[in-house]
């Protein structure tokens, strides 16, 4: 599976997409409040009062002693920024206008994440946020013998689109004082994922400018020689057509920086060279042959508000289940079990993601990097919540809601995910239509297994 995060924000002249070290003092840097609720048992739950913090990689940076853009459109300012040390040093990251520049707006205990936003220098196109325990402090959540419920609406996400909740294993001060970190988690810096992403402008203190590509297809991205890598757990990447849930394993604890194509993922040439598992083991409904349960008008009827309950559930302190639940006016719904011959089961246990990779022919590196023992090792060091919306320019989202690999016949099993054409999503179609694309995520609960539904 592609999991691609690289998102496009516009900006003219006062503001460019980019992740610096310095915090600047142009804009005050206000976080919205957030309440989600952590529950001891069945009807016991307490509000905690959050907040959310837009990712750094969105952010306008500039010379710490002036206005001057860093990184405009997809390229580096070659003075402020002649090599990476000097580059963190000389730059600043500002504050951000959250719902006028960023289409970002949280009432209560819901956060709203608009695809597009035209604003006064331009247009931002999708984001990353992170839930906060403080102003400089990600809120760690450790998954182990818990579950995680969000109410969520995708009734307004077209193909190619992905409103996406996971965890990452992240610093919990987003790694304030490495380098010339001196921004933080207070401007959402620190990310990492099981794609050791490279379009990072600035990673564990310093700047990824030495060996940067821009993109030919995203004019507002490109790829570095740094990678940052942490395992992850996707618990949610979904439109209305189509959802997956994946965890993804690495070899290294918390985060770690690669270089160039050993960091493998899909931001180099060499898919499976890196430390983590790009690809993980995944439930998608539709890719598992039950293609009347999720979607508009189906069991999961993704015209309306709904509820999504994930549970993991662990023995003796290792992981040995991801189980997923769904609840809709009123109904409690299991996760289907699996349609395709030699595949049994409806969760993700060690004996199905075996079955998974052998009757798929997938590349099984989810194994190969510690599977459920790794991944059950990250969850109870703490992991980060990350809500997103994005578009994909590496594979227009047909991994998620189409049929992928795009040379292969839909016959063969594990093919088709969805009931999008292949590259309907590309992204310069759904950024020509998809001015009114949005997800909503609402009523967080977190805490033992049923506890929150």
């Amino acid at each position: 599976m592609i999991d691609m995060r690289s998102l496009a924000l516009t900006f003219f002249v006062f503001a460019a997409a980019v992740h610096a070290q310095q915090a600047g003092t142009s804009q005050a840097e206000t976080h919205p409040s957030m309440t989600w609720k952590k529950c001891t048992g069945k009807n016991s739950c307490s509000s905690v009062n959050g907040k959310v913090v837009l990712d750094a990689n969105w952010r306008w940076a500039h010379d710490k002693n002036g206005y001057t853009n860093c990184y405009d459109g997809n390229t580096w300012n070659a003075t402020a920024c002649p090599n990476n040390a000097a580059c963190a040093k000389n730059c600043a990251i500002d504050g951000a206008d959250y719902s006028g520049t960023y289409g970002i707006t949280v009432s209560g205990d819901s956060l709203k994440l608009n695809f597009m936003t035209t604003h006064a220098y331009g247009t931002n196109i999708g984001g990353r946020t992170y839930l906060m325990e403080s102003d400089t402090k990600y809120q760690m959540f450790n998954l182990l013998n818990n579950e995680f419920t969000f109410d969520v609406d995708v009734s307004k996400l077209p193909c190619g689109t992905n409103g996406a909740l996971y965890f990452v294993e992240m610093e919990a001060n987003g790694g304030m004082g490495k380098g010339s970190n001196q921004a933080g988690a207070k401007y959402g810096t620190g990310y990492c994922d099981a794609h050791c992403p490279r379009d990072l402008k600035f990673i564990d203190g310093i700047a990824n400018v030495e060996g940067w590509q821009p993109s030919e297809s995203d004019k507002n991205a490109g790829v570095g020689n740094r990678g940052s890598c942490c395992a992850e757990m996707d618990i949610w990447e979904a439109n209305s057509i189509s959802n997956a849930y994946t965890p993804h394993s690495c070899d290294n604890n918390g985060l770690s920086v690669c270089t160039g194509d050993k960091c493998g993922g899909t931001y180099s040439g060499t898919r499976y060279a890196g430390t983590c598992d790009p690809d993980g083991c995944d439930y998608n409904p539709y890719r598992f042959g039950v293609k009347d349960f999720y979607g508009k008008g189906k069991t999961i009827d993704t015209t309306k508000k709904f509820t999504v309950v994930t549970q993991f559930i662990a023995s003796g302190g290792t992981l040995t289940d991801i189980k997923r639940k769904y609840v809709q006016n009123g109904k409690v719904y299991d996760n289907p079990a699996s349609a395709i011959p030699g595949i049994e089961g409806n969760s993700l246990t060690t004996a199905f993601c075996d079955q998974q990779k052998a009757v798929f022919g997938d590349e099984y590196t989810y194994k190969t990097h510690g599977g459920h023992k790794s991944m059950g090792a990250a969850m109870g060091r703490g992991m980060v919540l990350v809500m997103s919306l994005w578009d994909d320019h590496y594979a227009s989202m047909m991994w998620l809601d189409s049929s992928y690999p795009t040379d292969k016949d839909t016959s063969i099993p594990g093919i088709a995910r969805g009931e999008c054409e292949n590259f309907v999503g590309d992204p310069e179609k759904v950024e020509s239509t998809g001015k009114d694309s949005s997800v909503a995520f609402s009523n967080i609960r977190f805490g033992p297994i049923d506890s929150t539904y």
